[in-house]
């Protein structure tokens, strides 16, 4: 039988030197696995060994990256990577959970269910690519993986340090031969920087003082990244590096998260008036934009903004060469009311909404020549589907003079695109390629529109089960009563709407309301959090206003 080859006495043996803390529960989320670093030895161990079997079940080369992404610096985590670049199979992720949390003794059971379930071939070679953040427990965290790949027969190569996108970037060009992009650090800056070069060469720019940027890196991976990567594409663009990790702690009052959530500047960043500015999150797959007034008001640039800036440049670009290939943007409940109106009345472009989550946005992309999809938070690309990469690829080799021309910039936009996950690094260049080429300062991209005031709570309850949605979660269905409550409320303000969902990680129920004044937004958040706390089985005091 086939499992006779696993060495189940030696992992046994292996196992009980990543032993796990007894009773300790974890669950394998969209971020994989996140905790404490101490509590994490023997899930990285277990994951190096999961990695090995969806290698030899998919023949192909599966990543692992160790990573808490914007969590503080005590933790940190682990996901794993599918063969083209994109998030673990759900099913798998239910493999994952549970071998995470076997007790000792149940190891060697719990290694052959799997392979069993899901038909794995263990004379099949196994290849596994690993990176980590810059975080003090990942290097040895990262060993634990190893050890994991290692007693179970698999072959690996370590890329040490690397921001997640560039590891997914690693096992898509590893698994589509090359054909993609060189499977090396080197490979990932050329490929980037060439096309973004090439792009920006269309632009007749104002003076040098225009393409500087201000980058904050989360005392994170990214500035480690864009201090190797900056001389490749320095004739384009300058960037300047704050928290660069030389003295701050990872995410402590900076970075992308930070940012966004407390509407502000991060610490160790002196902004001018009206200098364009961008934060990474801590393993660069998150950025945000914001800038100063004249007045010293701060403004911040979402991905929602983001996504706008990017899907009407491609919607204008596929204008001027006549190719009606289908532009569709994803959004969640969350993206600014304005945002979508913009989009869908002002470009013409159409806007679907999905689930929370960056893997029903990602699925929900798929279905369009070009998917665009950004979250609120940062976190977003745009997808391409094979068909609209080979015409375009088609109309710049067959097109004349200036349409050839604005084809060839459809195929940059290609290039720069991780088409494996959302990348700050490439969601940057993008940016500024375009507010370069358009001739935008980040005011004039920031006064496309006007995001309506919102505001979110959160409402803890006993169980947060009691709460189902439907509508891409803009509508509650249970408890009987809440979404008539809401209706109610929401009829009150002008321009409004408000939604609640339960949280994905903890018993509380996030409440959003956005509304025609930040008082308005406020008020109606506060009068659905009531309901909710009445109606849901709210704990602990009624929820007092803010």
């Amino acid at each position: 039988r086939n499992f006779v080859d696993m060495d189940l006495d030696a992992i046994t043996k292996y196992s009980a030197l990543h032993a796990k803390p007894y009773g300790l529960i974890l669950q394998y989320g969209t971020a994989g696995f996140r905790t404490k670093a101490e509590h994490l030895d023997h899930v990285m161990f277990r994951m190096g060994l999961l990695a090995v079997l969806r290698s030899k079940q998919t023949k192909s080369t599966i990543g692992v990256m160790v990573t808490a992404s914007h969590n503080p610096e005590e933790d940190n985590g682990v996901k794993l990577v599918d063969p083209l670049g994109e998030m673990l199979a759900p099913s798998w992720e239910e493999h994952a959970t549970c071998l995470a949390n076997a007790e000792e003794q149940d190891i060697q059971r719990v290694l052959i269910d799997i392979g069993e379930k899901e038909a794995v071939n263990l004379q099949q070679d196994a290849f596994v690519v690993i990176g980590r953040d810059t975080r003090p427990s990942s290097e040895k965290l990262s060993q634990s993986v190893i050890d994991g790949i290692t007693i179970l027969g698999g072959q690996f190569h370590d890329y040490g340090l690397l921001t997640t996108p560039q590891l997914h970037y690693m096992v898509y060009c590893r698994n589509t031969s090359g054909q993609y992009g060189k499977a090396t650090i080197e490979g990932y800056y050329q490929k980037l920087s060439k096309a973004f070069m090439e792009l920006t060469k269309q632009a007749s720019c104002c003076g040098d003082e225009y393409r500087t940027l201000k980058v904050d890196c989360a005392n994170g991976i990214g500035a480690l990244k864009l201090r190797e990567m900056e001389h490749y594409f320095s004739q384009g663009l300058s960037v300047h590096l704050f928290n660069d990790g030389t003295k701050g702690k990872l995410n402590h009052l900076c970075g992308a998260d930070f940012v966004k959530s407390h509407q502000k500047p991060p610490e160790g960043m002196e902004m001018k008036s009206n200098e364009r500015c961008c934060s990474f999150d801590g393993d660069a797959d998150r950025i945000v934009y914001y800038y100063q007034d004249a007045e010293g008001d701060f403004h911040l640039i979402d991905g929602d903004k983001i996504a706008t800036l990017i899907s009407s440049f491609l919607k204008e670009l596929l204008l001027e060469i006549g190719e009606s290939l289908n532009i569709g943007v994803v959004q969640t409940a969350y993206a600014n009311g304005s945002s979508t109106r913009y989009l869908e009345e002002v470009m013409k472009v159409p806007v679907y909404c999905t689930k929370t989550g960056v893997k029903h946005l990602h699925h929900k992309a798929q279905e369009f020549d070009i998917g665009v999809y950004f979250e609120a938070n940062g976190h977003g690309t745009v997808l391409f589907s094979k068909v609209a990469e080979m015409k375009i690829k088609q109309l710049a080799k067959e097109l004349e003079d200036n349409k050839r021309k604005v084809a060839k910039m459809l195929e940059n936009i290609i290039d720069l695109f991780n088409q494996a996950a959302g990348d700050a690094i490439s969601d940057m260049l993008v940016t500024e390629a375009i507010l370069a080429l358009k001739g935008l300062t980040i005011q004039q991209w920031d006064a496309l529109y006007t995001d309506l005031p919102n505001r979110q709570l959160k409402v803890k309850v006993a169980d947060r089960q009691v709460i189902s949605t439907t509508d891409a979660e803009r509508q509650a269905v249970t408890p009987p009563g809440l979404q008539e409550a809401i209706n109610g409320l929401v009829k009150k303000y002008r321009l409004s709407r408000a939604f609640v969902r339960p949280s994905g990680t903890e018993d509380v129920v996030r409440v959003y309301a956005e509304a025609d004044s930040q008082e308005s937004a406020d008020s109606l958040a506060h009068e659905v959090s009531l309901a909710v706390y009445r109606l849901a089985g709210g704990i602990g005091e009624r929820p007092q206003r803010g």
